[in-house]
């Protein structure tokens, strides 16, 4: 369908079907490549929902006072060495966790898929890790942390270094030309989109968070805490992209989606288990403060199968019960009390308020 317009002396033609021939074509790999990113119309409406979700759902580190969790850290009677060992390996793992998630999402997913509404949707959670990585140079300046410290847990703590090779393993796979009409690179990026949505944000966070928000419960770090809890709501929206754009990619590509591979992604997340498991005993190395090993590890298993379920993966211990089910609770974040000022501060710029569902956790 032609449609002409007259402009003065001018007469512009539009192709209604070129257009739409054009809409066809986008795809989540292999569409169409133009030099312009024109996000309408939308194929992908969910990426467009999401990104308007994320970016209501903006904060700033320095929006959250720190003068309690500086006054704690100080006071050797107020807080016990487990605790500050919590708060060291949260802060000294997550430091360096948050920059390898967005340099895969900029440099791998980013660069691969072709749809623009993708691409503006990967960019925000990009640009959502930037947040979470400041926010951790904030926890570390406020409380006086030696940040060579930090650096140091990546070459001494081998369950840290363990976890950070599960990662990279699967975003080097894919920092290389690669034809993406080959169905073994197709299962590398799906893997790659699973492995960093699904095990590693999706799973592999959940332990220490769930251990600073016990300490926030108890009224310990809570700057620290909250910045934890709006990092698990953008991290949900995290989940639920990865997600998404796998099944998306899987829909479009069939072809990859056998038994055999089913069965490695399973296997995949029984690794990502297996290493955040040990991560958690390094954690804490003792039941204490309140905080029981087992429910930490337990509680990892019953966010293993949620992913997998969401997935359309058969879950590794069918029937599973959350061990904590008070996290729920704890990422209920619509408002929140400032702790000095005592007023409430609003951190959705939207009033459609949006918050994090049990169904993340």
């Amino acid at each position: 369908m032609l449609k002409t317009f007259l402009v003065g002396s001018k007469s512009f033609v539009l192709d209604q079907e070129k257009a739409e021939a054009a809409f066809a074509a986008k795809m989540v790999i292999n569409g169409r490549q133009v030099p312009y990113f024109n996000i309408l119309p939308l194929k992908y409406q969910w990426a467009y929902d999401l990104y308007k979700k994320m970016k209501a759902n903006h904060w700033e580190p320095e929006d959250i006072p720190m003068g309690k969790d500086i006054e704690q850290w100080r006071d050797t009677a107020a807080v016990s060495d487990i605790e500050r060992w919590i708060i060291r390996m949260g802060i000294g793992y997550f430091s360096a966790a948050e920059g390898i998630v967005g340099d895969n999402i900029q440099h791998v997913v980013r660069e691969l898929v072709t749809a623009p509404e993708l691409k503006l949707v990967l960019g925000r959670h990009a640009h959502e890790e930037n947040i979470h990585a400041d926010s951790l140079l904030y926890m570390i300046s406020s409380l006086g942390i030696n940040p060579h410290e930090c650096e140091a847990m990546f070459e001494d703590i081998k369950s840290i270094e363990r976890k950070n090779e599960f990662v990279n393993r699967a975003s080097q796979a894919l920092r290389r030309d690669l034809d993406m009409k080959d169905p073994a690179n197709k299962r590398l990026l799906a893997k790659n989109i699973f492995i960093f949505g699904q095990c590693m944000e999706g799973t592999q966070f959940y332990g220490l968070f769930g251990m600073v928000l016990a300490l926030y419960r108890q009224n310990k770090f809570p700057g620290i805490g909250q910045m934890f809890r709006y990092t698990l709501r953008d991290e949900s929206n995290h989940i639920e992209l990865f997600r998404d754009l796998f099944m998306d990619l899987i829909e479009e590509n069939r072809e990859i989606w056998t038994d055999e591979f089913k069965e490695e992604l399973r296997q995949t997340m029984v690794e990502a288990v297996e290493l955040e498991k040990d991560f958690i005993r390094d954690c804490l190395p003792v039941n204490a403060v309140g905080l029981a090993v087992d429910e930490f590890v337990t509680y990892i298993d019953y966010i293993a199968d949620r992913r997998l379920e969401g997935c359309g993966l058969t879950p590794l211990n069918p029937g599973i019960k959350n061990p904590l089910p008070w996290l729920a609770e704890m990422m209920d974040i619509k408002k929140e009390q400032n702790f000095f000022e005592g007023r409430v501060t609003e951190y959705q710029k939207s009033s459609a308020l949006q918050s994090a569902s049990d169904d993340e956790l």
